[in-house]
C-alpha cells in the first residue's frame, strides 16, 4: 500500500514555526520504496537522513550554545566540487561581535532534529544560505524556504528590497528564479588547489599570537577597510570562537618591519576547503605585491591545516582585488549571482 499524504501546519514546542508533511497508512519505513529520500513518488518532506512517518521542516533561530553544532553541521557539508557556498569561516568571522549577537543573525532549516538547511544574515538585508548536499534538489525543503524568505512575518528578512545568496544548482536558487527573484549583485568567486605544491611561506609572515600583534593586525586591518569597526576586543571574541580552534590569523611586514598586510583563514577539517576572510593591506602600503604574498601565505597555511583548496568570493566591481588573487595562483571561476526581491515582486504562497 503507498502512502497517502496531507499537509499540515503547526506550533511546534517553544514557538517554532513548522510545516509538517504526515504520511499516512505507514507504520514503517520500506527503504525499497524508490527514490523516497529525494521526495519523489509523491513522498514529499523526506528528511536529511531518511524518511520518518511524521515530517517537519522547522525554522529556528539557535541558542548560543547550539552554535558549536551549527558550525559542526556547516563544516561537513563542504566540498570541492559544490559552488561557493556559506563556510564555518563566515560565521567565525562573525563572531567577532560576540556568540550572542552572531545566533541572532543564523537561521535554520530542520527535519526531524537534523539541520538542512543553514542561513547566515550578512547585514538586516542580506541573507547568505546553504542546504545539506543530499537535499541540494528536494523540492519540498525548497518551497518551505523560499515561502519562509517571502514572508517578513516569518522573521527571517524584512519587507522591501531585499537579497539572497544561495549556491547555484540547488533548487532554492532555481524557485528564487521562478518566483520573480531578480538577479542582484554579482560575485566572483576564486579557487586555488591545494593537493600540489604550494608557494613557500614569505619569512616576514607571522601568526598573530601576542597582544603586540593583535594591534598590529586589527589596526592594518581599520587602514585596508576604511573602517573603526575591527577592534582587539573584537579580536579576542573572534578568537573565542569555535571556528577558530581550525584558523589562523596572518600578519605580513615589510623589510622595515612594519606590518603591512593581514588575513585570517579558516579550515573546514581535512580534506575539505578553506576560506580567506578577511583579507586587508594597508592604505599606505598598496600596489608593492603585499596582497599577492600575503594570499600565498594564506593558501600555505590552509594546507597545513589540511585543507583541500583555498576559496574567497569577491563582489565582481573589486576588480584590483580579484587580480590580487589571480597573481597568487587562484583562478576564477563562474561568477555568481545574488537572488534580489523588491516590493514588487511576485510573493510565494505555501
Amino acid at each position: 500500500m503507498e502512502p497517502s499524504i496531507h499537509d499540515v501546519s503547526f506550533q511546534s514546542q517553544g514557538g517554532a514555526s513548522a510545516r509538517a508533511t504526515a504520511v499516512i497508512d505507514v507504520v514503517a519505513y520500506d527503504p525499497g520504496w524508490p527514490n523516497a529520500a529525494t521526495g519523489t513518488n509523491g513522498l514529499r518532506g523526506a528528511g536529511c537522513g531518511g524518511v520518518i512517518v511524521c515530517m517537519a521542516t522547522e525554522l529556528s533561530i539557535p541558542d548560543p550554545s547550539e552554535l558549536d553544532d551549527v558550525v559542526g553541521t556547516l563544516r561537513s557539508w563542504q566540498r570541492d566540487e559544490a559552488p561557493i557556498q556559506l563556510h564555518p569561516g563566515d560565521l567565525g568571522w562573525h563572531w567577532r561581535f560576540g556568540a550572542d549577537e552572531l545566533a541572532s543573525t543564523v537561521r535554520t532549516w530542520s527535519r526531524n532534529g537534523e539541520i538542512c538547511a543553514i542561513g547566515f544574515l550578512d547585514g538586516p538585508d542580506v541573507l547568505r544560505m546553504t542546504v545539506a548536499p543530499e537535499v541540494w534538489l528536494d523540492d519540498e525543503l525548497a518551497h518551505d524556504v523560499v515561502t519562509d524568505l517571502s514572508a517578513p512575518e516569518r522573521g527571517v528578512l524584512p519587507a522591501g528590497k531585499v537579497s539572497v545568496e544561495v549556491p547555484d544548482s540547488t533548487r532554492i536558487q532555481d524557485l528564487l528564479s521562478e518566483y520573480a527573484w531578480t538577479a542582484g549583485d554579482p560575485w566572483t568567486p576564486l579557487h586555488l588547489g591545494l593537493t600540489g605544491r604550494v608557494a613557500q611561506t614569505d619569512p616576514r609572515i607571522e601568526v598573530v599570537d601576542s597582544a603586540e600583534q593583535v594591534s598590529e593586525c586589527t589596526a592594518v586591518h581599520r587602514s585596508a577597510w576604511g573602517s573603526e569597526g575591527f577592534t582587539d576586543e573584537q579580536w579576542y571574541a573572534m578568537a573565542d570562537g569555535s571556528p577558530f580552534a581550525e584558523a589562523r590569523c596572518l600578519l605580513g611586514r615589510d623589510d622595515q618591519g612594519i606590518a603591512v598586510a593581514t588575513v585570517t583563514v579558516w579550515a573546514a577539517g581535512p580534506g575539505r576547503p578553506g576560506l580567506l576572510e578577511p583579507l586587508g593591506v594597508h592604505a599606505n602600503h598598496r600596489r608593492r605585491g603585499y596582497g599577492a604574498a600575503i594570499c600565498m601565505a594564506a593558501a600555505a597555511a590552509l594546507r597545513e591545516l589540511g585543507s583541500s583548496s583555498a576559496l574567497v568570493c569577491t563582489p565582481s566591481s573589486l576588480q584590483s582585488a580579484v587580480r590580487t588573487y589571480e597573481a597568487a595562483g587562484f583562478e576564477t571561476r563562474s561568477e555568481r549571482l545574488d537572488r534580489t526581491r523588491d516590493a514588487t515582486t511576485k510573493p510565494l504562497l505555501p
